[in-house]
């Protein structure tokens, strides 16, 4: 198949067009953003079912975040071989927006490429492994209520068979990757989901791949914080005027989505704090507070981990000892419901 070929494959997308103005379907598979520029989509966008990009310019090619396991992650590629003609080994750059196993554990796949994350997402990698997540869902059964929380989550991945591999070069603050004679604009927004967030710019392609830092009709989860640096996130990716933006989980979006997302950190931000300085606990505060037009987003139980992360931006420090952990908090959570 010729690469210049855009998208032919079973599995590939196109958009849908209403007046002339491109809309994406929500639905499994490779869609094609126009201009050499792909989004990797699964729905429904909950625990682990990520999104991935893909930029290409005649031979030359970078992919952006692997997916959760091995066999997701070659789905992925097959599809992306059967548009472009360019297949695994053939691809050049792997950008990882950030440290999570649903952005990397695919990585081993792309065995001839450089690997380039943030230098505080090569440090968080090293923590999170695919073999102590595996280790992590063989005692599920032992753990009740938290036990069958996790089963449900990550049940549908196979972490045994992930693919991991360590980034080759890492970054801080900003680089530019040429492929082609086409720029890709990498920004170190983090620490915000996680503790070295990346999003990327394909800016001939007019396409921002956010990672993390955007959910789209699901919860967003605050892993390291700070809330300011989230907020300022989602302003540079409205500044970058792009024509297309791909959230890390859910449908593609605009900037009305990443407003959105600001809005619901801002509200989780003001909530919190005034039953932090009111003293509730983390779990009473997560319970109490009303999610309003949030309610209906998935994985609203992420609230109690939002909670503790702001608290701990409060306090400016460690957890109190004997905080419950992060799974147990929203598994509880889960059980009752959050507040409408």
């Amino acid at each position: 198949m010729s690469r210049s070929h855009a998208c032919a494959g079973v599995g590939c997308v196109h958009p849908a067009h209403d007046a002339g103005t491109p809309r994406w379907t929500y639905e499994r598979g490779l869609h094609d953003l126009g201009g050499g520029a792909f989004a990797w989509l699964q729905p429904d966008g909950g625990w682990g079912w990520s999104n991935a990009g893909f930029v290409r310019d005649g031979e030359a090619s970078l992919l952006v975040d692997t997916l959760f396991d091995a066999r997701l992650t070659a789905d992925m590629l097959r599809a992306i071989q059967a548009a472009t003609g360019i297949g695994a080994s053939e691809i050049e750059v792997l950008v990882n927006t950030h440290a999570n196993g649903d952005h990397t554990f695919g990585n081993g796949l792309v065995a001839g490429a450089r690997i380039v994350a943030s230098a505080a997402s090569a440090a968080e990698m090293e923590e999170q492994s695919a073999s102590r997540l595996a280790g992590l869902m063989r005692h599920a059964p032992e753990w009740g209520e938290m036990g069958a929380y996790l089963a449900r989550i990550f049940g549908p991945f196979d972490f045994a068979g992930a693919a991991p591999k360590a980034p080759s070069e890492t970054f801080t603050g900003r680089a530019q990757i040429k492929v082609g004679d086409k720029n890709v604009d990498l920004y170190e927004v983090g620490p915000a989901h996680t503790a070295g967030d990346v999003i990327a710019h394909a800016v001939e392609d007019g396409v921002v791949f956010c990672g993390d830092i955007l959910f789209i009709d699901g919860t967003p989860i605050m892993w390291v914080g700070p809330v300011g640096n989230w907020l300022k996130a989602c302003d540079l990716i409205v500044e970058l005027d792009p024509r297309v933006i791909v959230p890390g989980h859910g449908p593609i979006t605009d900037v009305a989505g990443v407003r959105r997302v600001q809005d619901y950190l801002r509200h989780i931000d003001a909530q919190a704090r005034a039953r932090y300085d009111a003293g509730f606990t983390v779990m009473e505060a997560a319970l109490d507070i009303s999610l309003g037009g949030f309610a209906d987003w998935g994985d609203a139980e992420r609230i109690a981990v939002n909670v503790s992360t702001l608290y701990r931006e409060y306090r400016g420090g460690p957890d109190p000892a004997g905080e419950p952990s992060p799974f147990q908090l929203m598994a509880t959570l889960a059980a009752r419901g959050p507040r409408r």
